[in-house]
């Protein structure tokens, strides 16, 4: 078999209208346009019948086949495009080039699909860039001859060469192309996520929350439906917390999951992110697609992609969110909601920590209140209860001192109605009225020698008052009240010495009786209001209680508060 061979001059025109071909071929940069160009390029040199590239993929795998020279009903019938094996693997693998007369006579060959078009002679050559095969140019049915030339051959190596420059191009602009786009979509995911973020910066409403979350996710993805689980306070069930999706109105049959049960419980229970992809046609038993709602199946849903909401105390519930797309979340998607969900798990456990937070106020508003009533009108009632008794006692020894007690005692009540009315009020006793502290240690006095036989002596500051806040002024009030109505309830005391002194930082208020003592190690602070109180008053003020006693050696309770200098000077009552 003969080859036909060009003339010195034929050959160098033939070149030289190859090098100006392919200068505007390296000026092309869409990949696919780039294929076709490269394809019909080749053909027209070697006046070819049928003319191909192919381009391998980063795994050397034959990624993209392009031919040219048979009509688009002639490439859908083949069975499949080449898939790299016989004499277009072989090219894969090698750097020389392939010329043969007969293809069927070549050992290499392992055969056409069916429905391919017959073809004889053959000439490929690979692409190279460096020492990276990029690709691969291939050529059958020389139409002026019978086979390829040598000099063909040299026209499509210099061809392959101008091909690689061209390919690497293309192959730089889609790099940088895909760049840019994912500089887009990071700045637009930015966007969404810094809005979204300041939204759950101030935000305590979960319902809100959630709404505002779904909102988001559905601009961004467009899926069918969105949902969101949270797990109930038990942590072992995840119930529907909200919706978004007018086209469907639910993605599961259930509204409610176990720890661990279907995909949702799972998701929880692991606290990673997981798909369940419906496969064509649909199988509902098959993959956990029979746990979807029928509405779901029917409106073409064909994956549901769920991630956790995940919090500082562990998984507080579950974004599920359906589609209609066979392609899988990408990267930047993948970020965008596993970011989202960080967020907004966050920012349910603070709406969660929030509300009880309230809750705890209210309690603690309650507990302050039984301490006030305690402190404040319950002692008062007490005392007056103390005042009686003195009358029943002096009823028949001295009527008219009797007559003054009962006077005092109805003074009292009318002044603990007052305190009752204004409590109702503001839910706060005036206890000291418009008296400084000292004054209203005096009342206190006056009220406890009235009801006791017990000596009191009470020391304090000379001008009569201190420079002390009127939180603090309250706090030693009560805690003096609790102490005297402790003594005069328990002590049996017949002394009491109270001595109210201040120092650079502090103001302190200790009382002391020679009553009957107690064990401090066993009552300590937890039995009855009393010593509990006075150490909850003064710790709420910066201060802070101490107790000392021992069973028939009195008792004395030093308290102290922050306070400014002031000079003290003993006024002994």
């Amino acid at each position: 078999m003969t080859e036909s061979t060009l003339t010195r001059e034929q050959l160098a025109s033939r070149l030289a209208a190859l090098h100006r071909a392919s200068l505007e071929l390296i000026k092309e940069i869409s990949p696919e346009a780039l294929l076709e160009r490269i394809a019909v390029l080749a053909r027209e040199q070697v006046q070819a019948r049928y003319a191909a590239v192919g381009v391998l993929g980063a795994d050397g795998s034959l990624k993209q086949f392009f031919p040219i020279g048979m009509s688009e009903d002639e490439v859908q019938q083949m069975a499949h495009p080449p898939v790299g094996k016989g004499l277009i693997g072989q090219l894969m693998r090698s750097r020389e080039t392939i010329r043969i007369p007969v293809i069927l006579a070549d050992e290499r060959h392992s055969g056409f699909p069916s429905n391919h078009p017959t073809m004889t002679s053959f000439l490929g050559v690979p692409i190279y860039s460096g020492e990276q095969q990029l690709g691969q140019i291939y050529l059958t049915d020389k139409l002026t001859a019978a086979e390829f030339s040598a000099d063909d051959q040299q026209v499509i190596e210099i061809l392959a060469a101008y091909a690689a420059v061209a390919l690497q191009n293309a192959s730089l602009y889609d790099q940088i192309r895909q760049r840019e786009q994912n500089l887009t979509r990071r700045n637009t995911n930015l966007t969404l996520l810094n809005s979204l973020a300041s939204f759950l910066e101030s935000s305590t409403d979960v319902e809100a929350i959630l709404e505002r979350t779904l909102a988001e996710i559905t601009s961004y993805l467009r899926p069918i439906a969105a949902e969101v689980y949270l797990t109930k306070e038990d942590g072992r069930c995840l119930n529907l917390a909200n919706h978004s999706g007018s086209l469907l109105n639910r993605i599961w049959k259930q509204t409610s999951f176990k720890n661990g049960e279907g995909v949702v419980g799972k998701t929880a229970l692991g606290n990673y992110a997981s798909v369940l992809r419906v496969p064509e046609p649909i199988h509902p038993s098959h993959d956990g697609s029979a746990a979807l709602d029928d509405n779901a199946l029917q409106a073409g849903v064909r994956q549901v992609v769920c991630f956790p909401l995940s919090g500082r105390s562990g998984v507080l519930g579950v974004l599920c969110v359906a589609l209609t797309r066979q392609e899988l979340l990408d990267d930047l998607e993948s970020q965008f909601l596993s970011t989202i969900c960080l967020w907004v798990g966050m920012a349910v456990e603070n709406a969660q920590l929030d509300l009880q937070k309230r809750r705890l106020a209210v309690l603690e508003e309650r507990e302050r209140i039984g301490m006030d009533l305690h402190d404040g009108i319950i002692q008062d009632i007490y005392a007056v209860g103390l005042t009686l008794e003195h009358v029943r006692l002096l009823l028949d020894s001295d009527p008219q001192q009797a007559r003054l007690r009962i006077e005092q005692a109805v003074a009292n009540l009318n002044n603990t109605i007052r305190d009752i009315r204004s409590y109702i009020l503001d839910l706060r006793p005036r206890k000291l009225h418009e008296e400084n502290l000292m004054d209203g240690l005096r009342r206190l006095v006056a009220e406890f020698r009235g009801n006791t036989n017990a000596e009191v002596n009470l020391k304090g500051p000379a001008q009569g008052s201190i420079d002390l806040a009127d939180t603090h002024a309250v706090a030693l009030f009560h805690i003096c009240q609790e102490a005297l109505a402790n003594i005069a309830k328990h002590a049996r005391a017949t002394h009491v010495e109270i001595t109210l002194w201040t120092t650079p930082d502090r103001v302190l208020l200790e009382i002391h009786d020679n009553g009957a003592g107690f064990d401090v190690n066993r009552v300590k602070f937890s039995i009855g209001h009393g010593l509990s109180n006075m150490q909850t008053r003064a710790r709420s003020v910066g201060g802070d209680v101490e107790v000392t006693s021992d069973p028939g050696d009195g008792t004395t309770i030093l308290t102290w508060v922050p306070s400014s200098n002031l000079d003290t000077l003993d006024i002994d009552l």
